[in-house]
């Protein structure tokens, strides 16, 4: 059994849209693949369907119940904003202690490859005093890195790095997701965060029309993942 976490430099950059397309990949050439993202902010029910778990559990050729949601998110809160304070507004919190038992749970279940999505960027806060990081520190996990194209990205994508390191977590490969919003050529982005990340492979996905086929670079990371 293998297993990695998804992770990112920030929220709205990619993260959901990676894994999808590499849950696919991993089907397609026969792994018996699951998936799990425990924490959700920005969750509607009437919309189940098109949201982070919605999307990754059509990846799986699951139907987006709430029964299925709630395997795979059980966390879900109403307010897009950072999980504790999306949690607070509800009158919630999330234990940390139970979201590492959960997410240990689901690694002992599956027989061939899980993955593992986190949520917004790395230091996230999840309650009073732990963040996506103390999450991924706790799991010990490869992790895959989703950064974005936009004007900014090349310094949010090379910090995170920087704090990784600092915790001694094994980057697998940083995934640069293009972006909507203004910034550098996709390909200039890689090169550029390439050259400060080496030896880490950094692997460019450009936006992709809905339906459109799966771009090859989720082989190539599909290829490193399998390696590790």
């Amino acid at each position: 059994m293998a297993a990695i976490f998804v992770t990112g430099t920030g929220t709205d950059i990619g993260k959901t849209f990676v894994t999808a397309a590499l849950i696919r990949h991993f089907r397609a050439a026969g792994r018996a693949v699951d998936a799990i993202k425990p924490v959700v902010s920005g969750f509607d029910p009437a919309h189940a369907a098109t949201s982070d778990p919605g999307i990754l559990l059509d990846a799986l050729a699951r139907p987006a119940t709430i029964e299925d949601i709630d395997r795979i998110s059980p966390w879900r809160f109403a307010a897009p904003l950072s999980p504790d304070l999306a949690a607070e507004r509800e009158s919630r919190a999330i234990e940390f202690k139970a979201l590492v038992t959960f997410s240990d749970q689901a690694l002992a279940r599956q027989r061939d490859f899980l993955f593992i999505e986190g949520v917004g960027g790395i230091m996230v806060p999840l309650d009073k005093t732990h963040t996506v990081l103390d999450w991924m520190t706790a799991l010990r996990l490869p992790l895959l890195l989703v950064a974005g194209s936009y004007l900014g990205a090349i310094s949010h994508t090379l910090t995170a790095l920087h704090v990784l390191a600092r915790r001694n977590l094994d980057v697998a490969a940083v995934v640069v997701s293009e972006s909507e919003a203004a910034g550098a050529a996709l390909d200039e982005t890689v090169a550029t965060i390439a050259r400060f990340a080496q030896p880490i492979d950094v692997i460019g996905v450009p936006r992709l029309a809905p339906g459109a086929s799966p771009h090859p670079a989720f082989g190539r990371i599909a290829q490193i993942i399998e390696a590790i």
